[in-house]
């Protein structure tokens, strides 16, 4: 391995030992609905995103909730050594995209039928520095 491959992958490995994220695959919300939630957290402190989380009333905050702390766990077992309150951890983003969606018939007048779309979504959670994001 070339010296120049070796330093970039050292530096690549620094930048990611300050990240942590967590994905849920198929979580059984509107994507919609999900990402009115995801944007109140997206850019905020963990300290503060959990708070905002725990008292949404929203049904969707429980899943984000319970990912938020998987993506802190996460970073934890990254960053062994490290004490998340000196850390500056900040929800760096947060994508929500659409799952796969079941279908289904409900019966309509006159003989017809309509359709149901019981939609599902996956998300990301991506943690970093408060310092990583001055710099990006």
């Amino acid at each position: 391995m070339g010296v120049r491959k070796k330093l970039s992958a050292e530096k690549r490995n620094e930048a990611t030992k300050q990240l942590a994220f967590a994905k849920l695959k198929g979580c059984p919300t509107s994507p919609r609905k999900m990402r009115l939630v995801a944007d109140q957290v997206r850019g905020v402190e963990v300290e503060k995103a959990l708070q905002i989380l725990k008292f949404s009333p929203k049904d969707a905050s429980k899943n984000l909730e319970k990912l938020l702390l998987s993506a802190i766990a996460n970073w934890q077992a990254k960053n062994e050594d490290a004490s998340i309150e000196g850390a500056g951890l900040i929800v760096k983003q947060v994508f929500v995209d659409g799952g796969s969606m079941v279908k289904r018939l409900r019966t309509a007048p006159q003989g017809r039928a309509h359709r149901i779309r019981k939609r599902s979504n996956h998300i990301t959670l991506i943690l970093g520095n408060l310092e990583s994001k001055t710099n990006n």
